[in-house]
């Protein structure tokens, strides 16, 4: 007896449940679930599986941008998109993937959106953060480190004879902590001296709790994003002057991240040692963010210079 067909919400169906059984954390599940119900279902999920186009996948992603939804949510939404019709091919639903045929323009656009604080912004950042905040901002802004994984960090993960930071856990939005989201985020970075002094020095003042975090709360307890954000970086950046036109806050705090990984560039380290200290699943996802830091139009100027010199002397 041939299968009924399914349509497109129950493939999300399907595979949202797969996530669950999979044990996956909660923060990402509901991630996925927003990416469904407020994008998906509303727009394609009454549409079967084994008659979806790619043309209806592209329709749906430009419709998305027509109405505003940014380009790196509607990134995200086409990956959930991709991962239930990958479930529904499980399934034998269908046979082909057709969301895996469409791609997203680059918009250069978001390279001017990406902020990265300038070197005189991370001294003047480094020069004038209260001590309470010091070790969380400069351990930030030398290591790449994401938030959660800032928020997740453990005095045992801190080896101070041989100067690494070993990631072996985070702490997600509801402050559970749980380990690196993927295989390529559990990794060591070294500590530049400012940072190795700078935690030695903290570990004696740092709030004490059951999970012996190096960036607690007051109480010792894993400390909310939101709060990091509004009482410890907000007024950093408002105090010294580090704002946008409109007197705003100038970045967030992923922007110190961004900081980092400029200064590694900056030093000439290979993308795929960037890749490895930034924990991104590939050297794509570092040259796609990235890449733009690596060119060096005067360097470019010399190279042609030479490329024709040796022409002509041939």
């Amino acid at each position: 007896m041939p299968k009924a067909p399914k349509t497109v919400r129950e493939a999300c169906d399907a595979w949202l449940k797969e996530c669950q059984r999979n044990n996956l954390e909660r923060a990402t599940i509901r991630s996925y679930r927003g990416h469904v119900i407020h994008h998906i279902d509303q727009k394609i999920g009454d549409l079967l599986v084994g008659e979806l186009t790619r043309g209806d996948v592209a329709e749906f992603l430009d419709d998305l941008q027509d109405e505003g939804v940014s380009r790196s949510m509607t990134k995200k939404v086409l990956g959930s998109l991709r991962s239930a019709l990958d479930k529904a091919m499980q399934l034998e639903w269908v046979d082909r993937n057709v969301a895996r045929d469409v791609k997203l323009k680059r918009n250069r656009r978001d390279e001017e959106e990406r902020i990265i604080p300038t070197k005189d912004e991370i001294k003047i950042m480094i020069e004038n953060v209260p001590d309470r905040h010091r070790p969380l901002i400069v351990t930030a802004i030398f290591t790449g480190m994401r938030i959660s994984e800032l928020r997740g960090l453990t005095w045992d993960c801190v080896d101070f004879e041989a100067r690494l930071i070993h990631i072996r856990k985070r702490a997600d939005r509801f402050n559970e902590m749980g380990k690196p989201k993927s295989r390529t985020g559990r990794r060591s970075i070294p500590m530049a001296p400012m940072v190795h002094d700078t935690l030695q020095a903290w570990r004696e003042d740092c709030p004490k709790g059951d999970v012996d975090l190096v960036f607690p709360n007051g109480k010792g307890n894993v400390e909310n994003h939101s709060n990091i954000h509004n009482r410890v970086l907000v007024p950093l950046l408002l105090e010294n002057g580090i704002v946008d036109e409109e007197g705003k806050p100038k970045f967030s705090f992923h922007a110190l991240r961004h900081a980092a990984a400029s200064l590694f560039i900056e030093q000439n380290w290979p993308p795929k040692k960037i890749q490895a200290l930034m924990g991104h699943s590939s050297i794509n996802v570092t040259m796609d963010v990235y890449g733009h830091l690596f060119e060096s139009p005067e360097e470019d100027v010399a190279l042609f210079a030479k490329l024709e010199e040796d022409l002509l002397a041939a």
